[in-house]
């Protein structure tokens, strides 16, 4: 390889590098415009190094090991937000800014612009798309509702009441997570309230319930209420 070859390379390496690099710091990510350039570039470097050694040289197997070696660095921009996970995106940009340094480096400058544009297809032109695919309902998602059971009943049966819908509603595919009891006048009358959640809608068990609770004796009212619905 002359030199004048493998300035044009590693000039190419460095133009490819940046044009990928360039749409990344526009969307300011982690790995941007020297970050991508700088990949490139190296690996460019590591696979001309391979082609201008003579004795037992091999370009693909230097490019194995640029490939492996690239992962750590992807690694690095990876980001674990909550349950998110952020910069997979950039990473795998970076992975392919090595593959185009490598393909350079081996002088295949035609190949590189190709995968160059393919990559910039990919981070602009899928974006929008991507992005509208999620902002989608999904059909998937667990509805889930809350309820409210509101029982009247005298001072002296109080404790049975809440045992009863204790037992009831755990017997139920529903989750008890508010059970409390309130004074509501002189007239030796406690308000007893049982919020519970179903994944699903759950009328039908809920209504059991009360029929089951109305029928006890010191009870003056019962009721319930969806108090709130399609949480997802």
């Amino acid at each position: 390889m002359t030199l004048l070859e493998f300035v044009i390379r590693l000039v190419f390496a460095f133009i490819f590098g940046s044009a990928i690099g360039l749409e990344r710091q526009w969307r300011q990510r982690m790995a941007g415009l020297r970050t991508n350039a700088l990949v490139t570039t190296g690996s460019a470097l590591f696979v001309m190094l391979s082609v201008m050694t003579t004795n037992e040289s091999s370009p693909t197997r230097v490019a194995a090991q640029v490939v492996s070696g690239i992962g750590f660095l992807g690694a690095g921009v990876i980001m674990r937000d909550g349950l998110n996970i952020r910069g997979l995106n950039t990473a795998a940009t970076l992975w392919c800014s090595a593959a185009i340094g490598t393909l350079t480096g081996a002088g295949f400058l035609v190949q590189s612009l190709a995968g160059v544009i393919v990559i910039l297809a990919a981070n602009i032109l899928l974006r929008p798309i991507a992005h509208k695919i999620d902002r989608q309902p999904n059909s998937t998602i667990e509805e889930h509702f809350e309820y409210c059971i509101e029982a009247i009943c005298r001072n002296e049966n109080e404790t049975h009441i809440r045992t009863l819908l204790l037992h009831m509603v755990s017997g139920e595919n529903l989750t008890l997570f508010s059970l409390k009891s309130e004074d509501i006048d002189e007239q030796n009358k406690v308000l007893v309230e049982a919020h519970m959640m179903s994944t699903g809608r759950a009328e039908t068990i809920v209504e059991k319930i009360v029929s089951r609770v109305s029928l006890e004796a010191g009870i003056t009212s019962v009721s319930w209420k969806i108090v709130i619905e399609n949480i997802s």
